[in-house]
């Protein structure tokens, strides 16, 4: 139920794969969707802030918060360094639509059902972006200093998806 923003993640993978078989992603763009789904995790955690009050939740969007706020703060620093002005594309726009629903869905839910339905979407969340960043994004990206910041970025946001799941775990 609370799946569809990772599905769409997903779907969205795969239609960028294909898209850009023929027409290769480019930095600009790469670094647009980067920054959207980070802001989507801190929008994300910022509501769970808001609505929960179980100590394991709110620790995990905590982090989610500063976690993905630094990245994204190196991120801008690094395009203003290069010069290079994001570019906003279909994937980024459906992404942010996407979590939009998905915020919105979350919000008529409390208590317990919010918590879990927060973390079931935060484990698939970071299964999907960490699936992008693997697959589409870093062997996509042609600045080195793009690619390695999404490589670590990969590494930092694989720690979410085990945090969550251990998160996840604690809340069955």
């Amino acid at each position: 139920m609370f799946m569809r923003l990772a599905t769409a993640i997903a779907a969205l993978g795969l239609m960028c794969g294909a898209a850009f078989a023929q027409q290769k992603m480019t930095d600009p763009q790469i670094a647009h969707i980067a920054y959207t789904a980070g802001q989507i995790d801190i929008k994300a955690a910022k509501q769970a802030l808001a609505k929960s009050k179980n100590r394991e939740v709110r620790a995990f969007a905590q982090n989610m918060v500063r976690d993905h706020t630094a990245v994204n703060k190196q991120a801008l620093a690094l395009v203003k360094k290069l010069k290079v002005k994001p570019e906003a594309n279909a994937t980024s726009q459906a992404l942010s639509k996407q979590a939009a629903a998905e915020r919105a869905k979350l919000a008529k839910l409390n208590g317990a059902a919010f918590d879990k339905a927060y973390v079931d979407n935060e484990v698939a969340y970071h299964k999907a972006v960490n699936a992008a960043l693997k697959t589409e994004l870093i062997p996509s990206a042609s600045n080195a200093e793009l690619k390695s910041l999404l490589q670590t970025g990969l590494k930092v946001f694989e720690g979410h998806e085990q945090h969550a799941e251990m998160v996840d775990a604690k809340l069955k």
